[in-house]
């Protein structure tokens, strides 16, 4: 804590909205989920100014690619094989799981209480890079 600096109240509440990066970046064919996504950020901005003065946060998540093969049920999981090329897409060198997702609902739940009517990119690092084929 900074000396001298006020005491900050505690929430009242923390809503996350989980957005997408395809609210950013999408393809052919993707129109309904793309507008869908792009409404999440919209909304989570608003909320953010409406419910602010009652102390109470809202943020965004927006995934990239997470790979959830390994998390369907027992008698269905596959253990997923991605391809150098698609890890390499990746600045980080491999494709999310659902825990990368969680820590990130964490951090702003529990940790950035001054955040609100954020968005939060969890891609990898993905979304920031020019891809040319």
């Amino acid at each position: 804590m900074i000396r001298g600096a006020p005491t900050a109240e505690p929430d009242a509440g923390c809503i996350l909205n989980i957005a997408s990066v395809r609210a950013f970046h999408t393809e052919a064919n993707w129109e309904a989920y793309s507008a869908s996504k792009g409404g999440i950020l919209g909304l989570t901005r608003s909320m953010a100014l409406s419910l602010g003065p009652r102390r109470i946060r809202v943020n965004a998540i927006s995934p990239g690619w997470i790979e959830v093969g390994d998390w369907k049920r027992a008698d269905n999981a596959k253990t997923p094989q991605h391809t150098d090329r698609e890890r390499k897409l990746h600045p980080v060198g491999r494709i999310g799981v659902p825990q990368d997702i969680a820590d990130a609902c964490l951090y702003l739940a529990e940790h950035a209480g001054f955040t609100t009517g954020a968005n939060l990119v969890i891609d990898g690092g993905l979304s920031v890079q020019a891809i040319y084929d």
